[in-house]
Formats: structure tokens, sequence, C-alpha cells
């Protein structure tokens, strides 16, 4: 006779089995964006307005890349994951595969474009 918890005779249980780990997935990246859109404000503030050469120069530096490349990819990544399921619990038949497979196309998309633009001023 198998002893089995509750909690362990339930995971991995939902329709898809992969609930669980999609949602964790996005509270992990809400607390990543939780703590790197406020570096992101407070690093690129005091830059906005100024001259290309001044922003060229500021993000040739590490730090202000670096936080702007996460907060791009973080955010696309959970714009993905986000978007995705709307489009489940919205959308049906061959419409969703279509548009899940367009929506993650462009979020990579994005991702890619913008980490190319920051990689660009960087260097």
């Amino acid at each position: 006779m198998a002893y089995l918890t509750d909690r362990k005779r339930a995971e991995g249980m939902g329709s898809a089995k992969t609930g669980t780990h999609h949602h964790w997935s996005m509270m992990v990246s809400s607390a990543g964006l939780a703590v790197l859109i406020p570096l992101f404000i407070f690093t690129f503030g005091p830059i906005l307005g100024a001259p290309h050469a001044e922003v060229v120069a500021y993000f040739a530096r590490p730090f202000p890349a670096i936080v702007a490349g996460l907060t791009v990819l973080v955010t696309m990544m959970h714009f993905k994951k986000g978007v995705q399921v709307l489009i489940e619990d919205y959308v049906h038949g061959m419409a969703k595969k279509v548009t899940i497979i367009v929506m993650i196309c462009l979020s990579y998309a994005i991702a890619a474009t913008g980490l190319f633009a920051i990689a660009r001023i960087a260097l």
C-alpha cells in the first residue's frame, strides 16, 4: 500500500501537466522585473534627453548596459509567457496555434532587436 500525501497525488495532474512550472516561472520573472524595472529607471533616467554622444558613452559602461539588456530580456520572456496564457484562454482552433507561434516569434524578435541595439551602443 502506497502512503502518498495529497500534494504528491496532485502533483503533475493538471490538464497540460505543466501548469505549476509555468506559474512558477511567471512568479520568478515577476520578482526579477520588480527589481529590474526600478533599477532600469534609475540608470536610464539621468541620461534621458542627453545628446547622442553622452548616451553612447553612458551605455558603454558595463552596469547600465547590463541592466538594460537584462530588463529587455526578462520583460520579453515574461510577456511571451503571459500572452501565451491569454491566447490559450481566449482563442480556439487553428487560430490559437498560429497566434501563439506568431507571438512567440515576435517576442524573440523584439528581445533580439533590443539586445542587438544595446550591444551596438555598448560596444
